[in-house]
């Protein structure tokens, strides 16, 4: 057995970055950018008003000074005269500063009486006045890669950029195994269950950035796992799901090999989630996920969601660890990684009593995963401990 390190190294070097495409703005939110978004122009172009009042002279911003409006500005629509001493310009927030005017007194702190406006006694001390550039100028970048949040979303299109280069998402074909299984809406057999783990992980991959492709249940014979993984043979990665333990019915190793798979490496010190598998299989890498479903899931988590990352750009890391204290005492782990279900509230955590690695409301009740080192002693009450939050 290899530790969870070591897979995840193994895992990087059976892929690579995907190439980019371009696309549109309006669908570049939650892909990751691929190449930087420069700004076309200045953020504001021209300088504006902050506020609703009335542009000025700051020369003319003195208690008590009566000022004949000449004019009005507002935003989209710029005053195209010029203001001389004397003279306000009634302006609205947004809208261009009139030239000869760098000060906007807020309507507030005037009367206005017909054409003309008297300021108050008592004046704001601010301009007003959004300079020119003052957000960003022409040339500022946004950098890649990164993952494109709203907030970048709505930073591009301030920009000017109609169209963003991104990584293309990664397609992760997903086979789940076994002859026990059948379909969500179908009426199983007494010896058989519904299907669950490949519904689990084709949202997690969704999650992840990648895009999810759930192919039909492949049964526990030679030709209907070889069709499977024909259809999948177009893939990035393959993600099979149960099958690849060393039970009599669990073929899926032996039927990937005999169709070429370059195996990496088979077990992980790691509980739950020992029997997963590694390899190259044509032009996709593979990944045989254990049949567990608390298996499968608690491995995509820690090592389908890494490779998916580093395949859409964003760097070979494991997933993020943080940490927090225990509310209840743990026993001493044994000689492999565990990875607990936990709940995290604030910086205290509680890991569950139960932890068998075939109970899903178990992990549905989780958001996170307190991790112990092989051989960790027991822990007390307000120890630390390292947790991975859950998606």
């Amino acid at each position: 057995m290899i530790s969870v390190a070591e897979a995840l190294d193994h895992l990087f070097a059976l892929v690579d970055p995907l190439p980019s495409e371009q696309v549109a703005l309006r669908s570049a939110h939650g892909r990751v950018l691929a190449a930087d978004v420069v700004a076309l122009r200045d953020q504001p172009p021209f300088a504006a008003s902050a506020m609703d009042g009335y542009a000025i002279s700051r020369a003319d911003a003195l208690p008590g000074a009566k000022l004949r409006i000449i004019g009005e500005a507002a935003a989209g629509h710029a005053f195209a005269g010029a203001v001389t001493p004397g003279e306000a310009v009634r302006i609205f927030t947004g809208a261009p500063m009139p030239t000869g005017t760098d000060w906007v007194v807020i309507q507030e702190d005037v009367v206005a009486t017909g054409d003309e406006i008297t300021l108050n006694e008592t004046l704001e001390q601010s301009a007003y006045v959004r300079a020119a550039g003052a957000d960003f100028t022409a040339g500022s970048r946004i950098t890649a890669p990164r993952l494109i949040s709203p907030a970048d979303t709505a930073l591009m299109a301030a920009m000017n950029a109609a169209t963003i280069h991104v990584t293309r998402k990664p397609v992760v074909a997903i086979i789940a195994t076994g002859d026990e299984l059948v379909q969500p809406g179908e009426t199983p057999r007494a010896d058989q269950i519904i299907a669950s783990n490949s519904y689990g992980i084709a949202a997690l991959v969704e999650n992840f950035g990648a895009t999810a492709r759930l192919l039909p249940i492949a049964k526990d014979n030679a030709p209907s796992l070889e069709l499977a993984l024909d259809l999948a043979s177009d893939a990035d990665l393959i993600v099979t799901i149960g099958g690849a333990s060393v039970g009599d019915h669990d073929i899926v190793g032996e039927v990937a090999q005999s169709q070429g798979l370059d195996r990496a490496f088979y077990k992980i010190a790691m509980r739950p989630g020992k029997p997963l598998m590694a390899g190259r299989l044509g032009q996709a890498a593979m990944i045989g996920l254990p049949g567990n479903p608390v298996s499968a899931m608690v491995c995509a988590h820690i090592f389908l969601g890494p490779v998916i990352h580093y395949m859409l750009g964003l760097g070979a890391h494991p997933a993020p660890t943080h940490t927090a204290q225990l509310t209840n005492p743990l026993g001493a782990n044994g000689p492999r990684e565990h990875y607990m279900r936990a709940r995290v509230t604030g910086h205290h955590v509680t890991v569950f009593e139960r932890q068998d690695s075939a109970l899903l409301s178990v992990l549905a009740d989780a958001n996170c995963l307190a991790v112990r080192p092989p051989h960790d002693p027991a822990r007390k009450i307000g120890d630390e401990i390292k947790i991975i939050h859950l998606n």
